[in-house]
C-alpha cells in the first residue's frame, strides 16, 4: 500500500502535491525539500502517527526534533539526518522498510517507510517523497482476520461433527439399520449440509446488511430438531424439554434458531459436567416467547455475564464462552429479539434466554382448566425416548391434557433428571441404546416408587409379561392414539396414588390409613417401620436394594450398606412385631447380598 501511495503521489503534477490526493491518502505522507530537507507537506495521516511522539515546543508542520529512525539491522538514526544524499545522487527510491520511530523517553511506532524522490521537468530531484504506514493497522487486521476464522471454524464444528457421526453410525454398523433409522441419519445430514451452505451469510451481521426470513414456527419443534441434530453430533448431554402447552408460534428462521440452539447446547457441552443434564424451558412474555436453556456446570462470575456476548472484546477469552455466542446475540437481535445470561455465581450454573416475536395467531388458550391441574400442582411426567418423533407426540398429548411432560433422550441421566425434577410417572421405551427399559429400571434405585409404563413397537406377549413381572405400572404398544395414552396415565396414576390394601396370607396394609394389621390384630410400627414395610408392599415380588432401602426410608442420611447399618436392626424389630421367623421367614425375605423382598400375594 505505501508503494502504491508513493507512485500515486509521483505521478501528480508538482502543483497538486499538497492537494487533496495527498492530504486523503491512507498512509502517511511526508513530502521533503531536496534542497533543504524540510518538510513541505504533511498530509492527516501522517500527523497522527507522529503526533504521538512529539514533544512540547516541537513546530506543528515538522517533524519532531528529537525523533529517530532504527531499522532492522539495529542501525539507528535521526530522523533529521536521513540519508537524503544519497538517495538523490542515485535516483532510486527507497524500498519499503520495516522501521521503528522513537524518542528519547521511550514512546515508540512501528511503521513501513518509502522514500521516492520527484524529479522535476530537468535531471535535477526537487522532493523527496515519504510514505508511513503505521503497522498497527495492520496488527488489527491481522487480529480480525484470526478472529474471523475462529469463528468459521467454531461455526462449522457443530454441523460437520453431526455429519461425520452420522455417516461413521451408518458405516460402521455391523448390521444393516432399520430403514426408519436411516432415513433419520439422512435427514440430520440434510439439515447440517443446508446449515452449512447458508454459513457465510452470518458474517453480514457485523456490516448490517444480514437478513432474516421469519415464518411462523412451533418452539416445540425448534427444540427438537435442534435437540436432534446435538445428540447426532455427538452431545453427551441429556436434554430435559419442559414447555408449555399453550405457546404461540414464533416469528422465525428456522434455520438461524437452529444455530442459536445449537451454539447454546454446545456451549453447554464444553463447560458442564456430562452428569449434569440440559434443561430447555419457555414462557410467554407479553408480545414475545422467551427460551431459556439452563445447565449445572460451573457458572459465571457476575461481573463477566455482561461480556458473554462479545465479539471482538475479551468475552470470549475470559469467560472462556468464545464466539458462539457472539454469533447467537447477532441472530437473535436480527429476529428482533434479544439475548441474556443469568449465573448465580461459579459453580451454580448458568441460564441463558432469548426471546423472539410472537406470531399473530397464537396458540387457543383452553376453555377450562385441564383435568390434571384440577387438583392442585399439574403432574410432572418423565418421557425417556430415543425417538424424537415418539418425544414430541407425546409431549404434546401430555401438555394438551395438563401435565408438565419433561422429554429426554438420555438414559444416563435419569437418575439425576428424579431427583432434580421430581416426577410423578415415567414412560418409558422399552428398547433403548445399552441396557433395555426392564433392565435400566431394575438397576435404578429412583426407580420403585415410581410407577413406569412401557411404551414400545414390541408386543409379543412374553415381552409385556416381563416387563409387567418386572414392576411395570403398563405396557402400551405404538402406535397408539393420544386418548389411550392419557387414559392409561391416569390409571396409573390413580392406582399408584390410591393403592388397594394389600394383604399378604395374615399381613394386612392399609395405606391410607396407616395401619398394619396381622390377623385383624394392630400391629403397633414406628415411623421407619412403616415406611420399610410400605416400601416392601408397594414392590411386592422384586427385590429391594439395600442402598434403594437405605435412600428410601431414610433419605435425609448418608448411609452407605455395611454390616452396622440400620437396615439389619430394623427389619429384625418389623419381624418380631410382625411374628416373622427370622430363620424361615414369610413376610420379609432376605436375599442374600442384595436386599429385601416381600412375595406377591399369591406367591412366596
Amino acid at each position: 500500500m505505501t508503494s502504491q501511495a508513493a507512485a500515486s503521489v509521483v505521478n501528480c503534477a508538482p502543483a497538486r502535491i499538497s492537494g487533496t490526493l495527498v492530504e486523503t491518502s491512507l498512509v502517511g505522507v511526508v513530502v521533503l525539500n531536496a534542497k533543504t530537507g524540510r518538510p513541505v507537506t504533511f498530509n492527516r495521516e501522517a500527523r497522527r502517527i507522529v503526533e504521538s511522539l512529539r514533544l512540547p515546543g516541537d513546530p506543528p508542520d515538522q517533524l519532531p526534533k528529537a525523533i529517530s529512525l532504527r531499522r532492522a539491522d539495529g542501525c539507528e538514526v535521526s530522523m533529521s539526518r536521513l540519508p537524503l544524499e544519497e538517495l538523490l545522487q542515485s535516483g532510486e527510491t527507497m524500498r519499503a522498510e520495516e522501521v521503528m520511530l522513537s524518542v528519547p523517553d521511550g514512546r515508540s511506532v512501528r511503521v513501513l517507510i518509502n522514500a521516492t524522490p520527484i524529479r522535476a521537468v530537468g535531471a535535477a530531484i526537487d522532493f523527496v517523497v515519504l510514505t508511513i504506514q503505521d503497522l498497527a493497522l495492520l496488527d488489527e487486521i491481522e487480529r480480525l482476520r484470526a478472529e474471523f476464522l475462529s469463528l468459521m471454524s467454531h461455526e462449522l464444528r457443530t454441523p460437520l461433527a453431526a455429519i461425520k457421526g452420522c455417516i461413521a453410525t451408518v458405516l460402521d454398523a455391523s448390521q444393516a439399520l432399520d430403514p426408519v433409522e436411516l432415513r433419520e441419519f439422512h435427514r440430520i445430514i440434510d439439515e447440517q449440509a443446508e446449515n452449512l451452505q447458508g454459513l457465510l451469510d452470518t458474517w453480514r451481521l457485523d456490516t448490517g446488511t444480514f437478513s432474516v426470513s421469519p415464518e411462523p414456527a412451533e418452539v416445540g419443534a425448534l427444540v427438537e430438531q435442534a435437540r436432534s441434530a446435538f445428540l447426532g453430533g455427538g452431545g453427551r448431554h441429556g436434554l430435559v424439554v419442559d414447555l408449555p402447552s399453550d405457546l404461540p408460534l414464533v416469528m422465525a428462521d428456522r434455520r438461524r434458531i437452529m444455530q442459536v440452539l445449537n451454539n447454546l447446547f454446545s456451549n453447554v457441552g464444553r463447560h458442564a459436567p456430562e452428569s449434569s443434564p440440559i434443561r430447555v424451558t419457555a414462557a410467554r412474555e407479553e408480545t414475545h416467547v422467551a427460551v431459556a436453556v439452563s445447565d449445572e456446570g460451573r457458572g459465571v462470575a457476575p461481573e463477566l455475564l455482561p461480556r458473554l456476548f462479545t465479539r471482538h472484546g475479551d468475552g470470549g477469552t475470559a469467560t472462556g464462552h468464545g464466539p458462539g455466542l457472539a454469533i447467537s446475540r447477532g441472530l437473535v437481535e436480527a429476529h428482533g429479539g434479544r439475548i441474556w445470561a443469568e449465573s448465580p455465581g461459579v459453580g451454580l450454573g448458568t441460564t441463558i434466554t432469548f426471546t423472539l416475536p410472537a406470531a399473530g395467531g397464537a396458540a387457543p388458550a383452553p376453555a377450562g382448566p385441564p383435568a390434571a391441574a384440577q387438583l392442585g400442582e399439574p403432574v410432572r411426567i418423565l418421557v425417556v425416548d430415543d425417538d424424537p418423533h415418539t418425544l414430541r407426540f407425546v409431549r404434546d398429548t401430555l401438555s394438551a391434557a395438563g401435565y408438565v411432560p419433561l422429554v429426554t433422550g438420555e438414559r444416563r441421566e435419569l437418575a439425576r433428571i428424579i431427583h432434580a425434577e421430581k416426577p410423578r410417572l415415567v414412560l418409558l421405551d422399552l428398547v433403548l441404546p445399552g441396557p433395555d427399559g426392564i433392565e435400566l429400571m431394575q438397576q435404578l434405585p429412583e426407580f420403585p416408587d415410581l410407577p413406569v409404563i412401557f411404551i414400545s413397537a414390541y408386543g409379543r406377549d412374553e415381552t409385556v409379561v416381563r416387563a409387567l413381572e418386572a414392576g411395570a405400572a403398563d405396557y402400551i404398544v405404538k402406535p397408539f392414539s393420544p386418548t389411550e395414552l392419557v387414559a392409561r396415565v391416569r390409571a396409573a396414576l390413580r392406582r399408584h396414588e390410591e393403592p388397594e390394601p394389600f394383604v399378604l396370607g395374615d399381613l394386612a396394609i392399609d395405606y391410607h390409613r396407616r395401619r398394619v394389621t396381622v390377623a385383624g390384630n394392630p400391629v403397633p410400627l414406628t415411623a421407619t417401620e412403616y415406611e420399610l414395610v410400605r416400601v416392601l408392599a408397594l414392590q411386592a415380588g422384586r427385590v429391594v436394594t439395600f442402598d434403594t432401602l437405605l435412600r428410601r426410608v431414610w433419605p435425609k442420611r448418608k448411609y452407605k450398606h455395611t454390616g452396622a447399618s440400620p437396615l439389619r436392626a430394623f427389619v429384625g424389630s418389623l419381624r418380631r412385631k410382625l411374628g416373622d421367623d427370622a430363620a424361615d421367614p414369610t413376610y420379609v425375605l432376605n436375599e442374600r447380598g442384595v436386599g429385601y423382598r416381600m412375595p406377591r400375594p399369591g406367591r412366596k
